[in-house]
């Protein structure tokens, strides 16, 4: 198998373990299999304030498992003998590195942490995906059930 392969078939690998461990959506809109047809509390209230915030990435073990054997095969192609072993360990580290920064920015998300007063007087700080917009004294709703909380219009 040349290099050339060997770096396709690495890339791919690499890829589709890292899409394959993407996160659940923390959007205000989506909903696992298991939240569908479950019931959930809903109140009433305002917004009080509207924060921008960054949802960090995951940080599983796939990212640097993935950047590992990309580094170590294309290390393995430096050199010859012991320095290609060499070249090949110092790959995987390196890659192993990088994989688990790639994986943490590429799956980091904006997100929005809204303030929120209920009709009872209780104030609620939730947050979820910048993937609505809501502003401060707009009449929402706050849906709570599954462990989830979310903020709808």
């Amino acid at each position: 198998m040349n290099i050339t392969t060997k770096l396709a078939l690495a890339g791919v690998l690499a890829t589709t373990t890292l899409l394959a461990g993407c996160p659940a959506s923390t959007s205000g809109g989506a909903y696992t299999r298991e939240q569908a047809r479950q019931p959930q509390e809903v109140q009433m209230g305002r917004v009080e304030s509207v924060r921008e915030v960054i949802i960090e990435g995951t940080k599983t073990p796939i990212g640097p498992a993935a950047g590992a054997v990309v580094g170590g095969v294309a290390g393995s192609t430096v050199g010859g003998g012991r320095g290609s072993a060499v070249a090949a360990v110092i790959g995987a580290v390196a890659g192993g590195l990088a994989g688990g920064a790639i994986e943490e920015g590429v799956t980091r998300q904006r997100g929005l942490e809204i303030t929120v007063k209920l009709d009872n007087g209780k104030l609620l700080a939730i947050t979820q995906n910048a993937d609505e917009v809501f502003h401060p004294g707009e009449r929402i709703r706050v849906l709570t059930g599954g462990g989830v909380t979310r903020v709808s219009h």
